[in-house]
C-alpha cells in the first residue's frame, strides 16, 4: 500500500471526516513493539515515574508531580493501555523508585494482573482517579498496597485529587490549572481556557504540555495561542461535517443525537444539546464511540458499560465489539458507523427497559 493512501494531508475535509487517522493503518504488533521500546527508554534510570492517560487531566498530574519531585518521567497510557503499562512498570521501572497512577481506571481484573508484582518492586505506588470504579477492583488495588484515591467523578477531575493529595503547598497558579482541568473535564464549560487545555494537549506531544503548564499555568504564551487558532480551522470543519450528519433517535424518554466523524467530541454533543438531544453518541472512524450527557441525562457511563467502555455520568467512552475484520471496518466507514450506532442506541434502549421495569416493581411494592 502506498503511504499517501493514508496520509492526512492528501484528503479533502470530507474524506477525513469519515476515516481514521494514519495510525490505524498501522499493525498493533508494530506500534506495541514500538510503545515497549519507549516504554524501556522512559521507565529505566527513572526515579519517580508517571503513568497517565495524555489529555489535560492526565497530563496536569505529571505537572504537579513534576513540581513536588523535581522529576518524573511520563509513560502515557490510555485506558485500553492500562494492562501494558503496569507489566512494562513491573519489568522495567527502577527498583525502589516511586509510581504514580493518574486518570485511569480498571475495566476488568486482566488490567491489573501486573499489579502486585510492580507494587513488590517499588518504594511508593500511588493512583489517583475520578471514573467510576468498580468497589472490588477498587479492593483489589488497595490490597497490592497501592495508596488508592478516587474523587467523586462528577464534582472533581483527577488533578483536583492528586493537588490534595500530593505533600506539597502549591501556587495558586495550580490551583487554578487543576480548575480549568476540570471545567473541560467534567463538560462544565464555563470557563472558555478550558477548551484551550483540552486542544493544545490533543494536539501537542505530551512533554510540550507539561513544560507549558509549568512555566506558564493556564495563560497560554502568543506562540501557543497562534498555534491553536491554526490547528482549530481544520477543527471547525470537521466539527461542522459531523453536525451536518448528525440525527435524532429516541430510546425510551431520552432523545439521543447520533452522528459519526472524526471531531471534537464536545463542541459536537453541545450543538446536538442545543439541536434538543438528552445525550449525544459521536461514532469515530476508528471504532470507538464518545457518549455526553447533559442535566437531563447523567448515566453516560451506564451505557457505556454495556458496551465494551466506561467513564463518568455526563461523559464516556467505548468501543462496541462488534469489529471481527477489515470487511466490518470498510463497512463501518462506507456506512457512516451504522452498527455502532445501532449497538449503542441499544445501550440506551436497554437502560430506559431496565429504568422502567425498576419503576413498575417499586410501585407495586
Amino acid at each position: 500500500m502506498q503511504d499517501w493512501l493514508i496520509e492526512d494531508e492528501q484528503l479533502s475535509i470530507g474524506r477525513k471526516s469519515v476515516l481514521p487517522g494514519a495510525g490505524f493503518f498501522y499493525p498493533d504488533s508494530l506500534e506495541e513493539q514500538e510503545a515497549e521500546r519507549e516504554a524501556e527508554e522512559t521507565l529505566t534510570g527513572s526515579d519517580v515515574v508517571v503513568v497517565a492517560d495524555p489529555d489535560a487531566d492526565g497530563l496536569a498530574c505529571t505537572a504537579l508531580v513534576r513540581l513536588v519531585h523535581g522529576e518524573g518521567a511520563l509513560l502515557p497510557a490510555g485506558p485500553h493501555e492500562l494492562e501494558e503499562a503496569l507489566e512494562w512498570v513491573a519489568e522495567y521501572a527502577n527498583p525502589e523508585a516511586t509510581v504514580y497512577v493518574c486518570d485511569l481506571c480498571p475495566d476488568s481484573e486482566s488490567d491489573i494482573d501486573a499489579l502486585p508484582d510492580a507494587v513488590s518492586r517499588l518504594a511508593s505506588f500511588s493512583w489517583y482517579d475520578h471514573h467510576q470504579w468498580d468497589d472490588d477492583l477498587a479492593t483489589q488495588v488497595r490490597e497490592t498496597g497501592v495508596d488508592l484515591t478516587v474523587g467523586e467523578s462528577d464534582e472533581v477531575c483527577t488533578a483536583d485529587v492528586a493537588l490534595n493529595e500530593l505533600d506539597h503547598t502549591f501556587d495558586d497558579r495550580f490551583e487554578e490549572l487543576a480548575a480549568v482541568t476540570r471545567d473541560h473535564d467534567l463538560w462544565i464549560r464555563d470557563d472558555e481556557r478550558s477548551d484551550d487545555l483540552a486542544d493544545y494537549a490533543y494536539w501537542t506531544d505530551p512533554e510540550e504540555y507539561v513544560e507549558t503548564v509549568l512555566e506558564h499555568g493556564v495563560d497560554f504564551p502568543a506562540e501557543v495561542d497562534e498555534f491553536l487558532a491554526e490547528q482549530r480551522i481544520e477543527k471547525e470543519a470537521l466539527i461542522e461535517k459531523a453536525i451536518e450528519r448528525a440525527e435524532m433517535r429516541e430510546a425510551g424518554p431520552w432523545t439521543i443525537g447520533v452522528t459519526y466523524g472524526r471531531c471534537s467530541q464536545n463542541e459536537v454533543a453541545e450543538a446536538l444539546r442545543e439541536q434538543g438531544s438528552d445525550a449525544a453518541v459521536i461514532v469515530k472512524p476508528a471504532g470507538s464511540a464518545s457518549i455526553r450527557g447533559t442535566e437531563t441525562f447523567e448515566r453516560c457511563h451506564e451505557v457505556a458499560a454495556q458496551v465494551n467502555g466506561g467513564g463518568h455520568p455526563k461523559a464516556a467512552g467505548c468501543k462496541p465489539d462488534i469489529y471481527d475484520d477489515m470487511l466490518d471496518y470498510a463497512h463501518h466507514w462506507t456506512t457512516q458507523g451504522a452498527v455502532a450506532k445501532q449497538a449503542i442506541i441499544g445501550a440506551f434502549q436497554r437502560l430506559a427497559d431496565d429504568t422502567e421495569t425498576e419503576s413498575d416493581n417499586a410501585s407495586d411494592e
